[in-house]
């Protein structure tokens, strides 16, 4: 087999250099059968200066482009490098089907004319192309599958979503055994999952890409319609950017945290509901935000309770009537008992202003006794037992969370603090009788 990185590389610099107009006839065949050649971004081929590697690690963003990349990879390495034997990899066996070779960028979906295209045998669970060059296609939820086969090359999807993925990964390392220098492309988008922290660690070259990148593949609409609605977030930052996001040491949450508690349908019903507030000593452009938190409590049948929480209406800059009217908007929209505001800043202006502005739910002032982080503790204590959930995606609250208590943290934990104040009112304030609203 011939090395791939040098070919790969070669003729991608040739393409770039060269005028199409200074091609040879063969070299114009030759790229109507490889036009990717011309079109892929950076993120999309492996560094030129990486030199000889073995392993090679896409991180991109939704729609960058990682399965086009690693399925011309493939198809150039069986058509023109001589490599005959393939694993490929998803994260399920319908993944590997409906995305690596059935897939708009799939293997099958290439351009290739009829005498080139593969056939998918899904009794074999095999790939097999006229020259007689063969794909193996696996499951990362049956690692043992791996056992005993060999390959020249592996391409592996969605590494950060396999279940165990470090175990799936190394059985597979060990059967890529064949050729004269056996390699593996793997295409995700990232998680701060072990196997992806090891291959960036130094165990695979890598290269990345946000959605961006390959914005001229998708709908006019969604690179707008992404921004407007997950712009500068973390979910951004990670689905559409290709970061890697790592919940910092010492933080109080953790993403997996919240996310093991997300739900997108809310309980018919709520035996309390309350909107707690973390209210600012000021407004103007430079003051803290106010934090508004609305949460309900679910009882269940004397087997302990859950809070969701169902909004975050949290906002910077706005005088106190202003804020004080958007508190009593949402204490109305879902059916509040109670206003649970902090009281350290203000006392008792703050009900007056809540008053005011046109709350007419109770106004229970709380005064902190302790730190915001002994109050928050126990709080986050609920969240990893399983006992709060989100419904929906709050996500300029849960990246405040994520950050909150880790060394180097800065400014007003605005949100988190009416958070805190609200969980700690259905949750862990004693309430004589149930009350049962629906929102």
């Amino acid at each position: 087999m011939t090395s791939l990185l040098p070919m790969w590389n070669l003729w991608f610099q040739n393409w770039k250099r060269k005028a199409v107009e200074t091609y040879s006839r063969e070299q114009i065949e030759f790229l109507a059968q490889h036009p990717f050649l011309l079109s892929a971004h950076p993120g999309q081929r492996p560094s030129a200066g990486a030199g000889d590697w073995r392993n090679w690690l896409f991180l991109g963003g939704r729609g960058a482009g990682k399965t086009r990349a690693g399925a011309e990879w493939v198809r150039y390495a069986v058509n023109r490098c001589g490599v005959g034997r393939v694993a490929l990899v998803a994260p399920t066996l319908h993944d590997a089907r409906e995305v690596m070779i059935e897939g708009v960028s799939g293997l099958r979906n290439l351009g290739d004319t009829p005498e080139l295209q593969p056939v998918y045998h899904s009794s074999k669970r095999v790939l097999e192309w006229p020259n007689g060059a063969v794909a193996h296609v696996f499951s990362a939820e049956e690692p043992d599958r791996l056992r005993g086969p060999q390959f020249e090359l592996a391409w592996c999807d969605e590494v950060a979503a396999w279940k165990d993925g470090e175990a799936v990964w190394d059985t597979l390392q060990m059967g890529l055994r064949l050729g004269t220098r056996p390699q593996c492309a793997a295409t995700t988008t990232p998680r701060p999952v072990p196997l992806i922290k090891r291959l960036i660690g130094g165990e695979a070259i890598v290269t990345k890409a946000p959605t961006s990148a390959n914005a001229h593949h998708l709908a006019p609409s969604f690179m707008a319609d992404m921004q407007r609605h997950y712009g500068g977030t973390a979910l951004a930052r990670q689905e559409l950017d290709g970061d890697l996001l790592e919940d910092p040491e010492e933080a109080l949450w953790t993403r997996s945290m919240i996310e093991a508690g997300r739900t997108v349908k809310a309980p018919e019903r709520f035996d309390d509901i309350i909107v707690a507030i973390d209210p600012p000593a000021s407004s103007g452009a430079n003051a803290d935000a106010c934090g508004i938190i609305a949460a309900g409590l679910v009882k269940a049948d004397g087997f302990g309770q859950r809070c969701f929480i169902l909004s975050d209406g949290s906002v910077q800059g706005l005088r106190p009537l202003d804020w004080g009217a958007r508190v009593a908007a949402l204490a109305r929209h879902v059916g509040a008992r109670a206003v649970i505001a902090e009281a350290n800043q203000g006392g008792e202006m703050v009900r007056a202003v809540l008053e005011s502005a046109g709350c007419d739910v109770p106004v229970e002032l709380r005064h902190a006794k302790v730190s915001k982080s002994m109050r928050a503790a126990p709080v986050a204590a609920l969240y990893a037992r399983g006992d709060v959930a989100h419904i929906g995606v709050f996500r300029d609250l849960e990246d405040e969370m994520c950050r909150f208590g880790a060394q180097g943290f800065v400014g007003s934990p605005d949100s988190v603090d009416a958070l805190v104040w609200a969980v700690t009112a259905l949750m862990l304030e004693g309430r004589d009788g149930p009350r049962v609203r629906g929102i």
